[in-house]
């Protein structure tokens, strides 16, 4: 069996191919555009090869430093996102001066990736900035595109009840996703374009800096936690992102069309606000 690390991470692709296509059923897709083994042999490697594409060309991107975890952590080359994967640092390495504002006039008009050429706009996290909640989807659907904010059609309209039924407003949390380009025909983001927008998603925050975190669906799981394992396995279990709770869920859209996992999404929510009311706020002050 080849020992070469390249060829082996594009087998662990081709080998989660069936879950991704379950996950694009969860979010409602009906046509995705395959990609041409070419593409995605190529895609690989050019992962290995680069460890810029994270970085604004205008500005570098302060918290992440993908060099430096290459040098000083080498198994993480392994992990699903290559070297593209983040420096693990806890919350209070993660305290920065810039505002939300900051991040999102460095973000501009993007055209760092290919997903620029059929959005319609850039769909920026929305909320408030100093929310001790906040949530995490995968990327603007067609409705979020043409409003430009996250989560406002169906899929977003049940994510507000959920909010309201822990006892928050939708205006006192902060909503965001790994990307901010609607996907051609709503496709999961490829491991690329996930990696050159989300620092800017790990700025976000880094500039909050709230104490519970909610990634919803499998996309959100695997950008934020760097973990193979799908959302049905840890969802309901608080995990840990540089000192900050996480709990993994249901994407809502999923919800939509299986509606029995509702109660299991209560569940997860639940521990959520019973954490937040019982633990004072770890937010640390700018």
């Amino acid at each position: 069996m080849s020992t070469d690390p390249t060829a082996n991470e594009l087998l662990e692709l081709l080998g989660e191919a069936r879950e991704y296509s379950r996950y694009f059923g969860e979010l409602g897709v009906e046509t995705v555009e395959p990609a041409k083994a070419s593409e995605t042999s190529s895609a690989v490697g050019e992962m290995q090869a680069k460890t810029r594409p994270l970085q604004s060309p205008a500005k570098p991107i302060a918290i992440v430093q993908p060099a430096a975890v290459v040098a000083s952590d080498p198994s993480q080359q392994d992990s699903l996102f290559g070297d593209l994967a983040q420096p693990k640092s806890s919350l209070s390495q993660l305290a920065t001066k810039e505002s939300m504002e900051d991040i999102w006039r460095d973000i501009g008009d993007c055209k760092r990736c290919g997903l620029c050429e059929g959005r319609t706009q850039v769909v920026n996290t929305h909320g408030n900035h100093q929310a001790r909640l906040m949530f995490v989807g995968e990327a603007p659907g067609a409705d979020e595109d043409a409003q430009g904010k996250p989560f406002v059609g169906r899929a977003g309209q049940l994510l507000t009840k959920i909010i309201e039924a822990i006892g928050f407003k939708r205006e006192e949390v902060l909503i965001g996703n790994v990307n901010r380009c609607r996907p051609p025909g709503n496709r999961q983001p490829t491991l690329e374009e996930a990696a050159i927008c989300r620092p800017f998603l790990f700025r976000e925050i880094a500039a909050v800096q709230p104490d519970v975190i909610v990634v919803m669906g499998n996309t959100a799981l695997r950008n934020l936690l760097e973990t193979k394992e799908g959302i049905t396995r840890i969802r309901g279990t608080f995990q840990d992102f540089r000192g900050i709770k996480v709990m993994p869920t249901f994407h809502p859209a999923y919800l939509l069309r299986d509606p029995s996992k509702k109660r299991e999404t209560w569940e997860d929510l639940k521990k959520v606000r019973d954490y937040l009311d019982s633990t004072p706020s770890t937010r640390l002050d700018s």
